[in-house]
């Protein structure tokens, strides 16, 4: 079963967002080092900050990639934690054509 996970952050922009994906060695163009069991992952504006939203293999794969990874790059362009956190087992993950 598919985890997916929201994450909403008050006050960042695109330059902070780069920054970050910047640290982890994730292109613009989609090419870097993705994570381990990452199916998918879109970002954007809300308008008062970032919202980031994931579906990965397992709930398991996503901590371990914020405990190592990723809480090392928000903590290097000092990005506070995410303001709200929505979580989900996805039942019914499907990729188009797939």
């Amino acid at each position: 079963m598919a985890y997916g996970i929201v994450l909403v952050f008050e006050g960042l922009g695109d330059d902070d967002y780069w920054a970050v994906n910047k640290e982890l060695g994730i292109a613009a163009d989609g090419s870097g080092e993705w994570p381990a069991g990452i199916r998918s992952h879109t970002g954007g504006s809300t308008g008062s900050g970032w919202v980031v939203t994931e579906v990965w293999d397992s709930k398991a794969d996503q901590e371990a990639f914020m405990a190592g990874r990723l809480g090392a790059a928000l903590g290097k362009v000092g990005i506070s934690p995410p303001i709200q956190v929505i979580e989900s087992d996805l039942v019914n993950y499907q990729t188009p054509g797939g």
